[in-house]
């Protein structure tokens, strides 16, 4: 899989640490998302992530776009489709549906009757120009619900594979954000028949422990994508806490991880908020391309 999209789109000038964070690359500097797709096809990603992360109405409402949700959804689809055409390896591209207030804040979800529709418009908006979709960075069982049910509304129409990703305490141990468990998030969605399960935006250890539980649960593929941050409590994308840059998570840390994490089951791993091309390039090698 690919790494960070904000982070980089940072590194990179276009992006935004507040306000609208990856969303102001879709509104003033659109090319700048697809070179940023290319930078990890060119790593060796395999899949990439369309970048819908904060184009979703609550990010927008800070510039007064929240009515283009929609338009800029279907926008970071057609980018990373036009990333992944003419590229002489074959790459899916995951339309990504994320939480709809904060991330790792089960306290703001949406209620249903509010997320539902949402994430149905961005579901819709996305299909035509993705491969699977990737419910990525749920805190809890009913934020995950929602995302995957509109998720696999969507999938109907070519027979898509929908894949849930949930985030996780950063204690090993914990479970989700939430604190439910690993297993009773798995039991939630059970009845959806999705395709795939995996864990992101968290330690790399929570991860190697929540593949080894779902290694038992399923015979789905599974995986992950870690961050390199720690994630303070009450933190907020506009709100003056700040989350603390992981300096022991180096590069090839982050390959040992993904090591143990294939060892323990998984057939998917990346990175999420601070892993770059170099960490994937770094993965491909160890792995192999063909891996």
């Amino acid at each position: 899989m690919d790494g960070g999209m904000g982070g980089e789109l940072i590194r990179r000038g276009v992006g935004a640490e507040t306000g609208l964070w990856s969303a102001e690359a879709l509104v003033s500097a659109p090319q700048a998302v697809v070179d940023t797709h290319r930078s990890y096809i060119e790593a060796g990603a395999r899949i990439i992530t369309t970048n819908s992360y904060s184009s979703i109405p609550s990010y927008l409402a800070k510039r007064g776009l929240e009515n283009r949700f929609i338009e800029l959804t279907r926008l970071a689809g057609a980018l990373a489709r036009s990333a992944v055409e003419g590229t002489l390896e074959t790459v899916r591209v995951a339309g990504g549906l994320p939480p709809l207030a904060e991330s790792y804040r089960p306290d703001l979800v949406p209620t249903d009757g509010e997320a539902r529709p949402i994430y149905r418009a961005m579901a819709q908006a996305l299909e035509p120009n993705v491969d699977l979709f990737l419910c990525e960075t749920m805190s809890c069982v009913r934020e995950s619900r929602n995302a995957a049910i509109a998720a696999k509304e969507a999938a109907r129409a070519r027979s898509l594979p929908v894949y849930l990703s949930w985030t996780l305490s950063e204690e090993a141990e914990a479970g989700l954000r939430s604190g439910e468990s690993i297993e009773t998030a798995f039991a939630s969605v059970r009845d959806l028949e999705l395709d795939g399960f995996l864990f992101n935006c968290t330690h790399s250890d929570a991860i190697e422990h929540g593949i080894e539980i779902l290694s038992d649960l399923t015979d789905k593929p599974i995986g992950g994508y870690p961050n390199r941050f720690v994630v303070p409590p009450g933190w907020s994308l506009d709100n003056p806490v700040e989350v603390q840059p992981r300096v022991d998570f180096g590069t090839q840390l982050f390959v040992a991880a993904a090591e143990r994490c294939v060892q323990r089951g998984a057939s998917l791993f990346g990175g999420c908020c601070g892993i770059g091309p170099e960490d994937i390039a770094a993965l491909t090698e160890a792995l192999g391309p063909d891996s």
